[in-house]
C-alpha cells in the first residue's frame, strides 16, 4: 500500500499524467485512514475540507473512467467499484461526492470534443458534480447555445466541484421537448445552503440555482446521446469499448459501490469490536455466543454477496462492450435492478450490526452511528429504490414497454 507521505508528494493536478486503474485503486485505499480522521470535521462543516479535495485529485479518483488522452485510466468497470468502496470505507460523505465525480466524468466523455477540451484541456483533474433530475431546468435557444435557468436539489459535492451538470427542457419550434444536459462552471451557479440532514452530512448536497446562464452549444448534449452505443458526439474521439456503455444504466452500480463501502466498514468495525467485547451484565465474551456468531456471519455474507453481485453486473456489461454488442433494454433494466438488489443486501448487513450493538450505538462517538445514518440517507437515492427499479425490470420481463426513459432505447 502506498505510504501517506508518498501520496502527499504526488501531484497530477496540472499535467495529463496517465493513471492505471490499479494505481488509482491503491491510492484510494491509502486514503482510508486520512478520510476517517477527517470524518468529524467533514460532517461538522457539511462539506469535505480543501485538503480532502486535493487528496482526491492527487489520487486521480475522478479520473478512473476518464479518457487516457486527458490523463485518465480508461479503467475496467470493476476498478471503479473498488475505488468507491475504499473511499466509502473512509468517509461516506466523501464517497457520495466521489461517485458523482466518477460517473459525471464518464458522461463527459460523450460530450463534443470541444466541450471535453474546455474542461480537461486545462484541468484534467476537474471534479464534476451535478443532478440529472429531468424537468427542473428551463432552457431556450440563442445564438451559439442556450440560456438556462432553474433550481435543482441534491447536487452532491457542489461546494467543492469545479464544474456542474444540469438537465433542462428546451422547447423546439415544432413544440417537441428536447431533454438536454448542460456543463457549467461552478462559479456561474448559486449554491443554496439547504443540506441540513441526519446522514451524509458532509456530502454538500445543496440546492443549486441558475439564472439566465449562457451555455455554448458544445457544452450540451441530449439525454439520448448518453445512452451508449456511440450515440454521443464524444464517441468520435473516445473509441474504447468503455465509452459505448450506457452510463445511466450503470449509475446505480457506482452509487451502490459507495454505499457498499459504508456497509463493509460497518460490518468490519462491529466484528473487530465483538471479538473482545464482554457483555455489560454477564461479563461473558460476546464472541462465545452462538447468536453473535450467526449475526456476524449473516452480515458478512450480505456484504460479500452484494459486492459479488455488483461485480457480476459490471463483468456482464464489460463483456458486452468488449464484444462490440449493444445492450438491450432488458440488459439495462437488469443492470439497474440487480445493483438495487445489492443495496438491499447492504441494508440488511447494516441493520444486523446496528441491532447487535445494543445501547452503545446511541452515542455519536460510536462509528456505527455514523455508518448507519450515512447508509440510511444514501439508500434513499432513486437508483437504490427497489420498488421503482424492480418494477421497471419486471415490466420488461413481462413483455411491457419500459417506463424509465433513461433506460430505454
Amino acid at each position: 500500500m502506498i505510504e501517506q507521505s508518498k501520496l502527499a508528494e504526488a501531484s497530477f493536478s496540472s499535467s495529463k499524467v496517465c493513471h492505471s486503474g490499479a494505481e488509482i485503486v491503491e491510492r484510494a485505499r491509502a486514503l482510508i485512514p486520512t478520510l476517517r480522521s477527517r470524518s468529524a470535521v467533514t460532517n461538522e462543516n457539511r462539506c469535505p475540507p480543501e485538503a480532502t479535495k486535493q487528496d482526491l485529485k492527487r489520487a486521480g479518483v475522478a479520473q478512473i473512467f476518464q479518457p487516457k488522452r486527458y490523463g485518465g485510466a480508461e479503467a475496467r468497470l470493476k476498478d471503479g467499484v473498488d475505488v468507491l468502496r475504499a473511499i466509502g470505507s473512509g468517509c461516506g460523505s466523501t464517497a457520495w461526492i466521489s461517485a458523482q465525480n466518477v460517473l459525471h466524468n464518464f458522461m463527459i466523455s460523450q460530450w463534443p470534443e470541444a466541450g471535453q477540451e474546455e474542461i480537461w484541456g486545462s484541468m484534467p483533474d476537474a471534479l464534476v458534480s451535478g443532478i440529472l433530475i429531468p424537468g427542473l431546468g428551463k432552457v431556450r435557444k440563442t445564438d451559439g447555445g442556450y440560456i438556462v435557468s432553474g433550481r435543482w436539489p441534491f447536487v452532491s459535492g457542489a461546494n467543492i466541484a469545479d464544474w456542474l451538470i444540469f438537465t433542462g427542457d428546451c422547447e423546439e419550434s415544432d413544440g417537441r421537448i428536447d431533454d438536454r444536459h448542460f456543463l457549467i462552471p461552478r462559479e456561474k451557479a448559486e449554491i443554496i445552503d439547504t443540506w441540513h440532514t441526519i446522514g451524509l452530512r458532509g456530502s454538500a448536497s445543496n440546492d443549486v440555482a441558475l439564472n439566465e446562464v449562457f451555455v455554448p452549444s458544445h457544452m450540451s448534449v441530449q439525454m439520448a446521446q448518453l445512452k451508449g452505443h456511440g450515440r454521443g458526439p464524444g464517441s468520435a474521439v473516445n473509441k474504447a469499448p468503455l465509452y459505448h456503455l450506457p452510463a445511466y444504466a450503470l449509475f446505480g452500480c457506482y452509487i451502490g459501490s459507495a454505499a457498499l463501502g459504508i456497509a463493509e466498514a460497518a460490518v468490519e468495525h462491529y466484528i473487530a469490536g465483538a471479538r473482545n467485547r464482554a457483555g455489560t451484565m454477564s461479563g461473558a465474551k460476546l464472541a462465545n455466543y452462538t447468536t453473535q456468531q450467526v449475526k456476524v456471519a449473516e452480515a458478512q455474507a450480505a456484504v460479500t454477496t452484494a459486492r459479488t453481485l455488483i461485480y457480476a453486473v459490471l463483468e456482464d456489461a464489460q463483456a458486452t462492450a468488449d464484444s462490440g454488442r449493444m445492450t438491450t433494454t432488458e440488459d439495462r433494466a437488469r443492470y439497474r435492478a440487480l445493483a438495487t438488489y445489492a443495496g438491499r443486501l447492504n441494508a440488511s448487513a447494516v441493520n444486523i450490526v446496528l441491532e447487535a450493538s445494543g445501547g452503545a450505538v446511541a452515542y455519536e462517538r460510536n462509528p456505527l452511528s455514523l455508518y448507519f445514518s450515512d447508509f440510511t440517507i444514501g439508500n434513499r437515492h432513486t437508483t437504490q429504490n427497489w420498488d421503482v427499479n424492480a418494477a421497471a425490470y419486471g415490466r420488461v420481463l413481462l413483455g411491457l414497454p419500459i417506463d424509465n426513459p433513461a433506460l430505454d432505447e
